[in-house]
């Protein structure tokens, strides 16, 4: 993504012109908690007291549904937020997804996904894993991918407006404010830098 423009100022930009679209651009930091915490702990419910899952196979499918959000958190930023689109009708798309968050990083209303675009992505996923997997597994996967969903979208929060003191989460924000100021076409991992480190787009020390 070529930039042209950053700012650092904290308030949002007017992109359109109907008064509701406007409205379902803007998002505050903790819906996304107040929409999904009760997901995730509903499903953990579930597989205990109605699916009668065992805690080790719980584990288990717990763990592989965070892994498989780390890949999925990076796919999504590095070919569908990345990509660039030939027509106008597409960059102007790429810019209200995406291309917004490069020219104003520092707006606190458009950090994290609105419920307009999280939704139907969470019934969408809820739907695909459901066809691949029995109610056991299910309900133990599918709330860890919805977890790491919430620590991508609530870390990226944090790192525009949090200043730390733990030294892993400063590498993170040090990896994601390089993303914005020195290089878009690299680091594209925000809760991790694995994937990163293993397909070579993670930032060259100096």
């Amino acid at each position: 993504m070529k930039k042209n423009y950053i700012s650092n100022s904290p308030e949002s930009i007017r992109m359109f012109k109907a008064g509701w679209m406007e409205a379902l651009s803007k998002i505050p930091f903790w819906v996304p908690l107040v929409l999904y915490v009760p997901v995730i702990i509903y499903c953990c419910w579930r597989d205990f007291a109605i699916e009668g899952i065992e805690i080790l196979p719980f584990i288990g499918y717990f763990a592989a549904g965070l892994f498989l959000w780390t890949i999925t958190e990076y796919i999504m930023h590095r070919f569908v937020f990345h990509h660039e689109p030939k027509t106008d009708w597409g960059r102007k798309l790429h810019f209200i997804f995406h291309g917004v968050h490069h020219d104003y990083p520092q707006d606190r209303l458009r950090l994290v996904l609105p419920p307009s675009v999280s939704i139907p992505l969470a019934i969408g996923f809820y739907l695909l894993f459901r066809a691949l997997m029995n109610e056991q597994q299910l309900y133990a996967f599918y709330p860890a991918f919805v977890l790491g969903y919430l620590v991508y979208d609530i870390s990226h929060y944090a790192f525009h407006h949090v200043n730390f003191k733990n030294k892993y989460w400063m590498m993170l924000k040090k990896h994601h404010m390089l993303h914005h100021y020195s290089d878009a076409t690299k680091g594209y991992g925000v809760s991790s830098k694995l994937w990163d480190l293993i397909f070579g787009s993670d930032f060259i020390k100096k």
